[in-house]
């Protein structure tokens, strides 16, 4: 296995919470209200699963072995774009949980409006996000590395994962479906 297939197999499961979160902005549209502990878990799971562990992996291991490497411009340019991309999604949660943290102070349509907002700019975020990475950023960059190279990546990205908690975001999911 190449050391993108474990971030591969993460989208899957990130790809799922993304379609809950759409169904969730679709019932915050239909009713105007906030259920803000699903709100306070689904922000955990994209603060935790989808950026400290996926994107943990890919800027600590992928992209810091990919910055020792000769690459195109265009493959330096897109893995920048990745990084911005992510510093995106961290930026889109906060501004979530802070709506929410007023919403519970002050129950009012504006914090409804703008949690609606922006989990639906996270919807729209991810699948953009995560084909960009599957489809090319990935094959590019596995180009850059020998077997043994992505052998070594596999190994540092399974104890990266052994010191993370999947499991539990993957209940919360099956939960939440």
């Amino acid at each position: 296995m190449k050391p993108t297939g474990p971030l591969m197999i993460e989208h899957r499961l990130i790809e799922r919470m993304i379609r809950i979160l759409s169904r969730e902005a679709a019932l915050i549209e239909e009713t105007g209200e906030i259920r803000t502990g699903f709100v306070e878990t689904a922000m955990d799971f994209i603060r935790t699963y989808a950026d400290q562990t996926h994107h943990g992996k890919e800027e600590d291991i992928l992209f810091r072995d990919l910055s020792r490497k000769d690459l195109s411009q265009e493959d330096t340019s897109l893995m920048q774009e990745l990084v911005e991309e992510h510093k995106q999604g961290r930026q889109l949660v906060q501004r979530v949980l802070e709506a929410k943290e007023r919403y519970e102070m002050e129950p009012q349509k504006r914090f409804v409006t703008t949690i609606r907002d922006e989990i639906g700019a996270i919807v729209a975020f991810y699948p953009q996000h995560i084909e960009k990475e599957d489809k090319v950023f990935f094959p590019a960059a596995m180009r850059y590395f020998s077997k043994e190279e992505q052998q070594a990546m596999l190994s540092e990205c399974w104890e990266f994962d052994r010191k993370m908690i999947h499991e539990k975001y993957r209940s919360v999911v099956e939960r939440f479906e």
